[in-house]
């Protein structure tokens, strides 16, 4: 029997799914009351919705006006494929992999596109060797890993005067770490994560560099229409303009244009920043008196803001099987849901065991507060029976 009492106290807002993620606070459907429904998206009220959500991203994300900015279509998966198929080939590739959207693209340059590749790996919890980043070679990299709770420092490792291009999946980075633009030339990312925005939309940012390879590099392989970015051998610049490639929901870009609204008036992405930041030291005070449970990030340098990975160290649960060790965390993930206190918080699934925690910048601080008694209470009732 757990000697842990039930809390009294629910999270407000117990939606800490690492994507999509929690809604920024005070949404209501009363946010998509000016969308521009039952009109093309190529209209004059339709561009001007589009390219405001760009211009708002924009100025939230700092980004400068040298780089170009689209939105495209399927998510931040489409945004990256969209980068591997047009821009590798023409140099040498390295690859980070240290998750498991870094390994996917790892497949997708190997086995799709058949390209010869470097491809610098390391387990659950680690970074790969960033000491090995060749900087005559294209690199391809997540900057935070979304199903490991792990992201690089900073851009230290990028060479200043690199010769190849860097491609960065910054999905669960972008508003709530510092993207060093100089030294990316390639960023994706999609609506549903720090934004708190709806899915199926990827957003790509090109910098000049990525823009001279677009336009020298014709690649060896067919391009499906939803990649193409070039024409006659330039980069179709309306893409950047809002003149998408497929229809968008414009309900989902009136989403998104609220989220930014709201990250802009609470103090862009210095209080964005700071709120995810200030979300993990809670679970970080949490985790250091909590002998049952660690980060699966070792290195504080290292660790997400956003996506936060946790592992059960307690002795008990360690010594079961591994498939013991997936149902038990399994079983932490569902007491919380069935509680109300915590949804969508199991592990991803190729991740080692444990839960998986969102504490982007829509999160609130004190749901954060109200939800570590739950995780205690729920792990004790869990283990009563070993």
């Amino acid at each position: 029997m757990t000697t842990t009492p039930r809390p009294a106290v629910r999270p407000a807002r117990p939606e800490f799914s690492s994507g999509p993620c929690a809604k920024r606070p005070g949404w209501t459907p009363e946010a998509l009351k000016d969308a521009v429904l039952g009109r093309s998206h190529r209209s004059k009220p339709g561009k001007a919705r589009l390219q405001d959500a760009i211009n708002r991203t924009r100025r939230v994300l700092e980004v400068p006006d040298s780089h170009l900015i689209g939105i495209v279509p399927g998510s931040d998966t489409g945004a990256v494929e969209m980068a591997l198929w047009s821009l590798l080939g023409p140099r040498k590739i390295q690859l980070l992999a240290f998750e498991s959207f870094g390994k996917d693209w790892v497949t997708d340059v190997v086995k799709q596109l058949k390209l010869p590749a470097e491809v610098l790996e390391a387990p659950y919890g680690e970074l790969p060797d960033l000491s090995r980043v060749d900087p005559a070679a294209d690199l391809v990299f997540t900057w935070n890993g979304t199903t490991s709770g792990v992201r690089v420092p900073d851009a230290g490792f990028i060479a200043a005067d690199r010769e190849g291009l860097t491609i960065c999946d910054a999905t669960s980075a972008a508003f709530a770490q510092d993207l060093d633009w100089a030294k990316l030339d390639v960023v994706t990312f999609s609506w549903q994560k720090a934004l708190g925005g709806e899915g199926a939309h990827g957003v790509l940012v090109l910098s000049p560099r990525a823009v001279a390879r677009l336009e020298s590099h014709t690649p060896a392989w067919p391009m499906p229409k939803l990649f193409r970015m070039t024409k006659n051998g330039k980069v179709t610049l309306d893409l950047f303009e809002g003149a998408t490639i497929n229809t968008p929901s414009m309900l989902c870009v009136e989403d998104v244009i609220d989220a930014l609204a709201w990250g802009e008036a609470i103090g862009g992405l210095a209080a964005m920043r700071a709120r995810a930041d200030a979300n993990l030291a809670v679970l970080a005070e949490w985790v250091g008196r909590t002998p049952w449970v660690d980060f699966l990030a070792a290195n504080p340098a290292t660790r997400s803001n956003t996506s936060v990975c946790l592992k059960v160290v307690d002795a008990r649960v360690a010594a079961l099987s591994a498939d013991a060790q997936a149902d038990f965390a399994k079983t932490l993930a569902s007491l919380l849901e069935k509680e109300g206190a915590a949804l969508d918080v199991g592990g991803y699934r190729d991740a080692p065991p444990g839960l998986r925690i969102w504490c982007g910048a829509t999160v609130e601080t004190d749901d954060l507060r109200a939800l570590t008694p739950w995780l205690d209470w729920a792990f004790e009732t869990a283990a009563a029976g070993l």
